[in-house]
């Protein structure tokens, strides 16, 4: 592909973001479809590259309402610098993904269908509009990208986020309207493939190895995830992408970008609170916060109550979401006296059941289960006192982050990136920032409970040291513009490393302060 533009163009293919105000400052709308963390991420780099004066462009699905209005003036992102021009933004249109009611893809039949309707779209419509200097893939339902900026000598970055990739039939692939036969060679298959014939009807192809395979260069947003799908001795990851991994290791293709929380979520100018603080003010504000969060979602009302913040998304599918409901009474009756309060702001498909249980319960006046709301998850990270994320296997931890930012300690499961920015509470000492547990087991999921209410029932100005000691080492130690300055930096060695773009690694250093 020969490129007409003179700086290098950066194409982010993402099947989710959070929120991306875009269109005229004036009356801005909002690029909305989020299902996890994945979404978090994508959403902050496309407008930080953008703000940075990096040529970028953002495919994602054209989920229904993808596009919304809304008031979201008391969120920072809403006054960015500049808004991201609509003309950057690639919606891939089909029906197979329009009127789908979720957007975190399962890997069934379904879900295959419509990664791979999105993947046509990207790779027969919108890369040969923008004619892209880099691409930037997003987990396994982009994995056949890669194998087709081959052809064109595109460099290709494949970001792992999830493990739980499918397979399919190069047969299956065609009938979504595919060619194949340009990019079969390029993709990996469960066993050794002999001839196109022989592969199409017969040897499936695993998505997510593919991705890492044909990519230029792979990353994990985990250092601690990176070690463990290398390492044979550890069961993170299958096999083949075990295998696949260790040898971009071996040939320096494969690295950790660790994410850090846009620049938006920060206590001191986080307009969705009530109160602002920081560090030194937090003990007051974050009360207020917790009284006027009490009141919005009609829990007790009760500056003395511990609450809980539950941040993720809870699906059926989840174990830690089904523990979670096994212990939800346990919880509320061994800390009654004390009023413990939960609150759930999350997508998912559980929420019905944890409605009902609650209800059961008789504990509406002390636990909230609400459908993800921009503002009201921020609100939360303000006015609660805990972070909960139980999670078998963390490929990114920016709720743990962003907690500490706020005040908010995580109690969670000592795995992956938890691992990375989650260190035990050691208050004696001055250290660590939150309260881990080994095993998923509903009883040491409890300890850590237990552990964090121990904590809360000491004197309000011990609280108050160790909260403001937390809140001011993460604030220094997870740099968004660490991250931004890293990402940036692989570009550009990808670039310089690329036959088709030699000449645009020195344009794109010029987005970053003090890089020529």
């Amino acid at each position: 592909m020969t490129t007409r533009h003179q700086h290098p163009r950066i194409l982010v293919v993402a099947p989710e973001v959070t929120l991306m105000p875009c269109g005229p400052e004036s009356s801005p709308r909002y690029i909305c479809a989020r299902a996890g963390g994945m979404g978090d991420i994508c959403s902050a780099q496309v407008h930080a590259l953008y703000e940075r004066g990096v040529d970028v462009h953002l495919a994602v699905p054209d989920y229904k309402n993808v596009l919304i209005e809304k008031d979201l003036s008391g969120v920072d992102i809403h006054h960015r610098q500049h808004q991201l021009p609509e003309n950057l933004i690639h919606l891939a249109h089909d029906p197979s993904f329009l009127y789908h009611p979720e957007l975190f893809l399962p890997t069934d039949k379904d879900g295959v269908r419509i990664a791979l309707a999105f993947q046509r779209e990207v790779i027969d419509r919108i890369i040969p509009e923008i004619q892209p200097d880099l691409i930037h893939c997003y987990d396994w339902m982009t994995g056949l990208i890669p194998a087709t900026a081959r052809l064109s000598n595109i460099p290709c970055l494949f970001t792992i986020y999830r493990l739980d990739s499918p397979q399919v039939l190069l047969s299956t692939i065609e009938a979504q309207g595919l060619n194949t036969r340009s990019f079969w060679r390029d993709c990996f298959y469960s066993d050794m493939p002999k001839s196109y014939e022989e592969t199409r009807e017969t040897n499936p192809l695993e998505l997510l190895t593919s991705g890492v395979f044909s990519a230029c260069q792979v990353n994990t947003l985990s250092q601690t995830v990176l070690d463990s799908l290398i390492d044979d001795c550890n069961p993170l990851g299958a096999p083949l992408l075990k295998t696949e991994l260790q040898k971009k290791h071996w040939n320096s293709c494969l690295c950790a970008l660790s994410p850090a929380p846009d620049a938006s979520f920060n206590p001191a100018t986080d307009r969705t609170l009530l109160r602002l603080y920081g560090p030194e003010t937090h003990a007051a504000s974050k009360l207020y916060n917790k009284l006027h969060l009490q009141e919005t979602l009609n829990l007790s009302i009760n500056s003395t109550a511990p609450v809980f913040f539950w941040p993720t998304t809870i699906c059926w599918g989840q174990p830690e979401c089904r523990m979670m409901a096994d212990t939800l009474g346990i919880i509320l009756e061994r800390y009654r006296e004390q009023v413990l309060q939960i609150v759930f702001v999350a997508e998912g498909d559980f929420h019905d059941h944890l409605r009902l249980l609650v209800d059961q319960l008789h504990a509406a006046d002390r636990v909230a289960v609400c459908d993800f709301d921009v503002q009201l998850y921020r609100m939360a990270y303000g006015g609660s006192d805990f972070l909960l994320m139980p999670v078998h296997f963390a490929p990114c931890a920016l709720p743990c982050i962003i907690g500490q930012f706020y005040g908010t300690l995580p109690i969670a499961h000592d795995t992956g990136a938890i691992h990375d920015c989650v260190e035990p509470l050691n208050a004696p000492s001055d250290c660590g920032s939150g309260f881990l547990f080994k095993n998923t087991s509903p009883d040491d999921f409890l300890s850590a409970i237990e552990q964090a209410m121990i904590f809360f029932g000491r004197s309000r100005e011990f609280r108050s040291s160790q909260v403001e000691r937390i809140m001011r080492e993460s604030l220094l130690r997870f740099s968004f513009e660490d991250t931004i300055r890293q990402t940036i930096g692989l570009y550009m060695h990808m670039l310089k490393n690329s036959s088709n773009s030699l000449n645009k690694a020195s344009d794109l250093a010029g987005s970053i302060p003090g890089v020529a």
